[in-house]
């Protein structure tokens, strides 16, 4: 297997969102997609998690059922692939890179729409392979 770049990995997850449904896909326009090695110590505190190996992606914002009407986005909101833990994980699991990256960016921008474990399957499943 080899390392995928942050370029690679931002194209598959710029084409996972690209397949989207279009009431999904309209929604998460704006969003801005970012690939980085690890996450830091901040994002890591955010969600509990002491090692950095174990997290694989992250959103950051507000999500959409939390807005009110008043409601101003003062900055975009955020999917972040963690490079180094998701190669880790293709190593480690066999999965492939396109499916892999897939079902985190899909788990993420469920966070936008406040949706359950459930409705993100359903979500990945609509976006095909």
């Amino acid at each position: 297997m080899r390392a995928r770049s942050i370029a690679e990995f931002e194209a598959a997850a710029r084409a996972v969102l690209a397949r989207l449904p279009a009431m999904f896909r309209d929604q998460l326009a704006d969003i801005v997609v970012r690939v980085e090695d690890f996450a830091t110590a901040e994002q890591l505190a955010l969600v509990g998690i002491a090692d950095r190996w174990e997290l694989t992606g992250m959103y950051e914002g507000v999500a959409l059922p939390d807005r009110s009407q008043w409601y101003h986005e003062s900055m975009p909101p955020v999917i972040t692939l963690f490079r180094k833990p998701l190669l880790e994980e293709m190593a480690h699991t066999g999965v492939a890179f396109e499916a892999l990256v897939r079902h985190v960016v899909i788990h993420e921008a469920g966070h936008h729409f406040g949706l359950s474990d459930a409705d993100m399957h359903a979500l990945e499943n609509s976006a095909g392979e």
